[in-house]
């Protein structure tokens, strides 16, 4: 189901007068979609959110790693990373 836009966006002076339109108590954007319109986009740069965590390895284990990682000239998370993601997709 298609929504219509009701009403039409009016030109703002500056970003603060723009904000402050939209900050007003009860304003929907919705009003001022037109859905029928809407076309899909594809942002091929963009980069997935990571998240930083702690990992506990014994020594020999990452001594390995980094072994490997250098053989191949990447940095040992990025290949850790890689490893994870090809594990992950083998399943």
């Amino acid at each position: 189901m298609t929504k219509q836009a009701k009403a039409t966006l009016p030109k703002f002076k500056n970003e603060a007068a723009e904000s402050a339109f939209w900050e007003a108590k009860g304003r929907d954007s919705t009003e001022y979609l037109d859905w029928s319109k809407a076309q899909r986009t594809v942002l091929p740069n963009l980069k997935p959110s990571t998240r930083t965590i702690s990992l506990r390895l014994p020594q020999h284990l990452l001594d390995a790693l980094k072994a490997a990682a250098n053989s191949r000239d990447v940095p040992y998370q990025s290949l850790i990373k890689v490893w994870l993601q090809e594990k992950l997709h083998t399943r």
